[in-house]
């Protein structure tokens, strides 16, 4: 964003804080636009709503949303690194490896804070902007309040997906109000979905880039999607939802697939020929990533809440071994903590690119692979490292004990570009959050599931997800396409495709394996209550209180 727009917009804000203060209203205007004059200029209206994205940037965090997601699934561990007990920190990433997390949870309290405060930053310049709905045309106004009414249901979907009974309001208000049951907030996210949908931007190669980082009819459909998949995860029946038209469960099914199909039909986006063009550097050129996280790496990080959570794109430092900041020529030194759970690295194929591959030459391996193993050289290649216990750097998959790995196990994301060229702080990568391959399986999972719907199966689309996959593959991967394809194909390829993209543990929940030891390693606590996340202390303690001055807001069953 340019000074003069950070000025305008700062204006813009300053008259919004101010307008609620009854003794400023009073007050003479010595030559300042009123926030009616701004609004009245299209251009203002759209710096305004673009505030309102600024807490998804804590999503991704790994004291977040995503690190919880991705550390109670299988597809990601953070084991105790000794010598030296490296990521210990009191058993926390532990207790979420393996199920046994409590409401004390950090992350849990920054998701709810941060959640709650984009839902509340929406309805705030909703409020604006209807006080001030006589300045606007009509198309104006109803694109920027459905814009503003569906980003608002994301943050809520964030909050809903992890704990189920939130405080769901679609107004600008002071006060409390109760927890809804999940079953009325599903009911809620999806009507405003269905509302708002049509009147957002379908994303075409004109207005690609003016709509980009933002959300348009191709990402509300997809999430309209996401919650028809996951209808009857959520605990949903036709019977306790709010939603018309609803009469049986195959009724949910159809809804998804009618939602990816509103999304297929629309022509914005295709599935890349090559795999990694969605995680590069510069990945704002994917016309397969429907919603990202704008990311700028050498733009200063905040940093709020418990954790020291940052709203910056941490993934490639929280993964790489510490000597890959040598090999790689990188400003930061990386963290070594995150990795795949070994059983998750068992599930891909040799050749499969998304997979750590079948070189067996480490960091000199002449093709990208999804995941690194192997061994570490120096930048030139010339020389093994060593790690500061004067040990050879060799990444293995295998990970002998959650509280007494090595340095060097488990096998670490690498589908994400690495900045060699040490021209960015942080990660310069968009962070994925819905890709249009999602949206393909969601439309034959809910096929498969028993609703109606139209299979793209054998589109050209849906085929180049398996082919591209096995690009290295000297045919090709023409034998690789899909002929038939099952539910249980379906879990398994959604994790080797989504690998640490937030949509890993609600699957596990729908395909019923999330609490279970043989499918994802370490996980001890099976108790089926945990398919909810609990309610932070910190927020039952600050509970409002009824008139009888009990709180109004209680813990999830179980915890």
């Amino acid at each position: 964003m340019n000074k003069s727009n950070i000025k305008l917009l700062f204006a813009i804000i300053t008259l919004i804080i101010v307008s609620g203060c009854d003794s400023l209203l009073d007050e003479k205007n010595y030559g300042n636009p009123t926030v009616e004059e701004m609004v009245k200029q299209e251009k203002n209206v759209t710096l305004l709503v673009g505030q309102a994205y600024a807490d998804v940037k804590w999503l991704h965090d790994h004291w977040g949303y995503w690190g919880v997601n991705a550390l109670v699934s299988d597809e990601c561990v953070c084991p105790v690194r000794n010598p030296g007990k490296h990521w210990s920190d009191g058993s926390y990433w532990s207790n979420l490896n393996t199920h046994n997390w409590d409401a004390f949870g950090d992350a849990f309290k920054n998701i709810w804070n941060t959640t709650i405060s984009g839902a509340v930053l929406c309805n705030k310049i909703l409020k604006t902007i209807d006080t001030n709905k006589a300045t606007m045309s009509v198309s104006v106004y109803n694109q920027y309040v459905s814009e503003l009414e569906v980003l608002r249901t994301y943050y809520y979907f964030n909050l809903f997906d992890c704990f189920g009974r939130v405080p769901y309001l679609e107004e600008f208000k002071e006060e409390a109000v109760p927890l809804s049951e999940p079953s009325v907030v599903w009911s809620n996210l999806v009507n405003s979905l269905e509302k708002n949908a049509p009147n957002l931007p379908i994303v075409n190669d004109g207005n690609r880039a003016a709509n980009y980082g933002r959300v348009t009819q191709g990402f509300a459909y997809a999430l309209l999607a996401r919650l028809y998949l996951n209808a009857e995860s959520y605990g949903c029946t036709p019977a306790n939802i709010q939603v018309s038209g609803i009469n049986s469960v195959s009724d949910f099914y159809t809804r998804c697939a009618a939602s990816c199909k509103k999304v297929i039909d629309s022509g914005s986006y295709t599935i890349a020929d090559d795999f990694f063009k969605n995680f590069t550097i510069q990945n704002q050129d994917s016309k397969e990533n429907i919603f990202v996280i704008v990311e700028d790496g050498n733009a200063d990080f905040d940093v709020r809440s418990s954790g020291s959570m940052s709203n910056k794109m941490r993934m490639i430092l929280l993964t790489l071994h510490y000597s890959q900041q040598t090999t790689y020529n990188m400003i930061e030194k990386p963290w070594n903590g995150f990795a795949a759970r070994p059983k998750f690295i068992q599930r891909y194929e040799p050749t499969d690119v998304r997979g750590p591959g079948n070189e067996g030459n480490g960091t000199k391996n002449t093709k990208k692979w999804g995941w690194f193993v192997g061994k570490v050289y120096s930048e030139d290649g010339t020389t093994q490292l060593l790690d500061d216990n004067k040990s050879p750097v060799e990444i293995v998959p295998e990970i002998t004990s959650l509280d007494n790995a090595t340095w060097n196990e488990g096998a670490r994301l690498f589908k994400y570009e690495v900045d060699k060229q040490k021209k960015y702080a942080f990660a310069e990568n968009d962070f994925v959050l819905f890709r249009y391959a999602d949206v393909l399986y969601m439309n034959e999972e809910a096929i498969l599931r028993g609703g109606t719907g139209t299979s793209v199966k054998s589109s050209p689309d849906f085929q180049r997800i398996r082919t591209r996959a096995f690009a290295y593959d000297i045919d090709g991967g023409v034998s690789k396409v899909y002929t038939v394809l099952t539910l249980d194909e379906i879990i398994n390829e959604r994790g080797r495709e989504f690998a640490w993209e937030n949509v890993r543990r609600r699957d596990l929940i729908r395909f019923g394996k999330f609490n279970d030891p043989t499918y994802i390693d370490y996980v001890s606590a099976t108790d089926s209550y945990r398919k909810w996340f609990p309610i932070p202390f910190s927020v039952i303690e600050k509970s409002p209180r009824d008139q009888d001055g009990k709180p109004i807001w209680t813990q999830n069953n179980g915890y």
